[in-house]
């Protein structure tokens, strides 16, 4: 029989954030192997194969004998070492451990397997076996995923101490969510909000491989009171952060609602025993009223110690492999911010006196969420045989009305063993109140316990789709809405107390989202972590469109199918709809009906080399710089200055070191790599336009592997030999440089104080900035011919203060730019021409208004150009000047909520020295930070537009946006 073999376009898994780091994922896809020589293995798969990989992505049509006494994930193994000429996995039984087997009634059995290298878990990776047993026999029918084979590092190699890694990560986070500007020691800081902890090692599956420590950073943003959980993977060797997943899966983004939202961090801690029924106890049926009116039964127990009725239901679950409960809890004492992944002290069981539940237990959402976990319960096990959310029995437990530090809390997530559901407000109900909600974060276990997509990028889009699709569909089939209904796909529309449906709703999967309005995001928690939730409707409305052609229950088996059996952790739209068009062609849909599952994914833009179409109104200098997208000071910002530019850039895959790059802010001259090829990361460059500044990252010496050298190297823009200016092994921040002068900040490693140092004339030998008392601070220094600006923070007679200062080098003199005050935000300060600009934050109360302040070098016209509390205020956490413009970064309020999540992102706006508007910089979708004036109105700045992170400008404003 012939065979046909199909290889697809290199995948990069999870785009958005995750491509410039994760972009080699396996490309090769091959189908229909059935001619005898393949199906025993005896020939490879011909053609080229992806960088990163020798394995096929996706294998089809095999019927592959494998013995059926052995256990399932043995049975994989066995098949996969049998075969190792087709998927070049050498070692199986050392290199894949088994996560997840799941076995369906048909027969049919999906083994998923996780590679290590070397014993080190390699982030995502994951191949996945598909295998029949049924009278006797076994036969393998497919695999799938991504194993990668080009990994070859050296895992002993982690030299960066725990506590190294653990601290760099915090201040990572840290410096996001102080958005480059610094928080001064009179204020609460995120290092006082924030700690860290190890997770081990793991490898970066990118090129060769990238050994990191992974760290849960968990703590409080300083400026919201929000939590914060994210997952950092941090270079095991020089500390940089090199990727960002969130720590927990939310109903909603960031913006909408207090939450924050999440992944994956490795399995957390379990709930402690719940609370148990005495003596006597028994189960029994009882009523309670939904919020909407509705009369529905409500399995309790009786207490035989206290004759309470407990929300504990033993009745859906008895059944089960652990005969588990489903139980729902009290938790309007506890603060959402610390329920996640612990189970809380102090929680009781829901109770009532009676099996008739009564008002107060409605009110407070109890009897919606104890209804709609069994509810959904019923779905997964009536239509998919599933025993619970990990297949296993599990226990369901719901925590309901959790407050936002007391106040109202307009969230709900799943905390990888328990969903928690926060209390509403004046307008919105109890978030358990709506069965698509519970469904949704119910479906997020599922999702953990079959394909796991990291929570970030695409494949947390995904993610957020696929708990969109089954929490619609659990709820549209309880409440026989047909889905003609115009408002059936709305996800949380009866949420509202007197809003409609369609105003209430937080999503819809039918607003026809398409890939042309793909909205590129950073990673990191203050932007849906790659846009996870703003993005899903573009995947979960193809999957609508599936619902609608095919009919509910054939739609709902192929992307079950394609979830449990198919889909892998790092895939992303384009593997997301080869995964449901495979699982479709596993189900025996052909003809028109497999046809219409493939243009309902053609129909939202979801097509080969879709990235592509996403357009930008500026010139992109340098794409895919391999960085993570991070604020202004954490080492990943471009410099520009009289018509030059400067910026750290990784290899595409990010796997080599980070070198410095420059070029011509026209575009007219090829960019060249500037830095020497000597191993070290090379990062926060500057530069005047004349030369180039940075900072080298390295070892000290074999002899001292946990320690660090920082290099303050030069070169000049048109060519010539690097040079190395001055060697510390204190880390270096906020460098700068304009002419002869070269000026930085450097904590002192007994004190912990940190000061400005500086060079000029030629001179090798540092001097410091001299403050005149012992115990304060200088940070974010700025060069403008022969002064340092830079902010002094401490004691200004007795009392705590900020100010931003200015020493001219040759009088040795200091000038004040105003009085110390008590701000709670305040930006680096910008040197031109004609003045010092700073942004400034003096009353978090305002709305995250802050001020543009200007001022003379001398000290003299101190002003406020724009206001926090004037009539025009802005919300700018990013500044940069040329002598005629001023360009500030934009943020969107924390408390509004938007129709278009692309106005909640940061925007660059230009004014005129004086504060007056000149309107928007880029009119783009997309994340635009981290910007760099070059002369006149002309500003490059980092983009996230087309899904990657480019480095692109504009010589003049766009205007007027539409």
């Amino acid at each position: 029989m012939s065979s046909h073999i199909r290889r697809l376009p290199a995948r990069r898994p999870g785009r958005a954030g995750l491509s410039a780091l994760l972009a080699v994922t396996a490309a090769l896809s091959v189908t229909g192997l059935t001619s005898p020589a393949q199906a025993t293995g005896a020939a490879a798969p011909s053609g080229d194969t992806a960088p990163g990989t020798e394995t096929p992505a996706l294998v089809e049509g095999l019927a592959d004998a494998v013995e059926a006494s052995l256990p399932a994930a043995t049975a994989a193994r066995t098949h996969l070492s049998g075969h190792k000429d087709r998927y070049r996995i050498l070692s199986p039984e050392r290199d894949l451990s088994t996560d997840i087997v799941t076995t369906d009634p048909d027969g049919s059995e999906t083994v998923r397997l996780d590679q290590k290298y070397r014993g080190v878990p390699v982030l995502g990776a994951q191949y996945v076996v598909r295998m029949t047993h049924r009278n006797g026999k076994r036969t393998v029918t497919g695999t799938s995923g991504s194993y990668f084979t080009a990994l070859d590092i050296d895992t002993d190699k982690a030299t960066l101490p725990v506590g190294t890694a653990v601290d760099g990560a915090v201040r990572q986070v840290q410096a996001e969510l102080a958005k480059g500007g610094y928080r001064p020691t009179h204020a609460k800081s995120g290092a006082d909000t924030l700690s860290g902890t190890d997770r081990g090692l793991t490898v970066l599956p990118t090129g060769k491989g990238v050994l990191t420590r992974h760290i849960t950073v968990r703590g409080t943003d300083p400026a919201t009171g929000a939590p914060v959980v994210q997952e950092v993977y941090v270079d095991a060797a020089t500390g940089l952060t090199l990727f960002e997943s969130g720590g927990r899966p939310t109903f909603t983004a960031p913006r909408q609602a207090a939450g924050h939202q999440g992944g994956k961090p490795g399995r957390q801690t379990k709930p402690g025993e719940p609370t148990k029924p005495g003596n006597g106890s028994a189960g029994v049926t009882g009523q309670g009223a939904l919020l909407n009116g509705s009369t529905v039964p409500l399995y309790l127990t009786k207490d035989g110690a206290t004759g309470q009725y407990l929300l504990r239901d033993t009745a859906h679950m008895a059944g089960g492999k652990q005969r588990g409960v489903i139980q729902t809890w009290d938790a309007s004492s506890l603060w959402y911010q610390d329920v996640s992944g612990v189970w809380p002290e102090g929680v009781v069981p829901f109770t009532s006196p009676t099996p008739k539940i009564g008002p107060e237990l409605t009110a407070s959402g109890a009897v919606d969420a104890h209804w709609a976990a069994g509810k959904v319960y019923e779905y997964y096990r009536d239509t998919f045989k599933r025993d619970s959310l990990d297949d296993k029995g599990m226990a369901i437990n719901s925590l309901v009305g959790v407050t936002d530090y007391g106040s109202p809390f307009v969230n709900a997530f799943w905390d990888h063993t328990k969903m928690v559901y926060g209390t509403g407000d004046d307008e919105y109900r109890s978030l358990a109140s709506d069965l698509d909600v519970v469904g949704h974060e119910m479906t997020h276990g599922v999702v953990e316990h079959t394909a796991n997509l990291v929570y970030a990028g695409q494949s947390g889009a995904m993610n957020e789709a696929i708990a969109d699709y089954f929490g619609n569909v659990i709820d549209v089939t309880a409440n026989h809405t047909p889905m003609s209904d115009p408002d059936a796909g709305l996800i949380g529309g009866d949420l509202c107390r007197n809003r409609t449906p369609r105003e209430c709703a937080f999503r819809d999967l039918n607003d026809g989202a398409t890939t042309k309005k793909f909205l590129g995001l950073p990673l990191g928690s203050a932007y849906d972590n790659g846009g996870v939730h703003v993005n899903s409707t573009i995947f979960s409305g193809a999957l609508w469109d599936i619902r609608e052609n095919l009919g509910g229950p054939l739609a709902d088996r192929i992307v079950y199918r394609a979830l449990s059996s198919y889909v892998a952790p790092l895939d992303g739209f384009d593997e997301g709809r080869d995964a449901v068009v495979a699982a479709a062609k596993s189900l025996g849909v052909k003809g028109s009906q497999l046809t219409a599952v493939k243009k309902a994914f053609e129909a939202h833009g979801i097509v080969p080399g879709w990235e592509k179409s996403l357009g930008l109104d500026s010139d992109i200098l340098v794409g895919r710089l391999g960085t993570l997208m991070s604020f202004v000071g954490t080492g990943n910002s471009p410099s520009a200055g009289n018509g030059w530019w400067a910026v750290p850039k990784s290899s595409a895959d990010g796997t080599a070191p980070y070198a410095v790059w420059v070029g011509r802010t026209d575009g007219k001259r090829k960019a060249r790599h500037i830095s020497p090829n000597d191993g070290r990361s090379h990062l926060s460059p500057v530069t005047d336009g004349k030369r180039v500044v940075w900072v080298a990252v390295g070892d000290v010496s074999p002899d001292d592997p946990y320690s660090h050298t920082y290099d303050i190297m030069s070169a000049p823009v048109d060519g010539g030999a690097p040079k190395t200016l001055f060697s510390t092994t204190g880390e270096i921040s906020g460098l700068s440089v304009d002419g002869d002068t070269v000026a930085w900040s450097k904590r002192d490693e007994e004190t912990g104080l940190q000061r400005v140092s500086y060079l000029t004339g030629g001179s090798t030998t540092p001097q410091v900035v001299p403050l005149g008392r012992d115990y304060n601070q200088a940070v974010k220094p700025a060069v403008k011919n022969g002064r340092i600006a830079y902010i002094h923070d401490g004691l200004f007679d007795g009392v705590y203060g900020v100010v931003v200062e200015v020493y001219d080098i040759a009088a040795g003199t200091t000038t004040l730019l105003g009085a110390p005050s008590q701000p709670e935000w305040i930006s680096s300060p910008v040197v031109t021409a004609s003045g010092v600009y700073w942004l400034i934050d003096t009353d978090y109360t305002d709305d995250d208004f802050t001020t543009l302040r200007r001022a003379d070098v001398d000290g003299s016209d101190v002003t406020d150009l724009i206001a926090e509390k004037g009539p025009n205020p802005v919300r700018a956490y990013g500044l940069t000047a040329s002598n005629t413009a001023v360009t500030l970064t934009e943020y969107a309020s924390y408390s509004q909520v938007f129709d278009d999540y692309n106005d909640s992102l940061a925007k660059l706006q230009q004014f005129t020295p004086k504060g007056a508007p000149l309107g928007r910089v880029s009119c783009s979708h997309g994340q635009q930070s981290d910007a760099a004036a070059d002369t006149g109105s002309r500003v490059l700045w980092m983009d996230t537009t087309t899904t990657d992170t480019d480095l692109v400008t504009r010589n003049h404003p766009a205007g007027k946006c539409a």
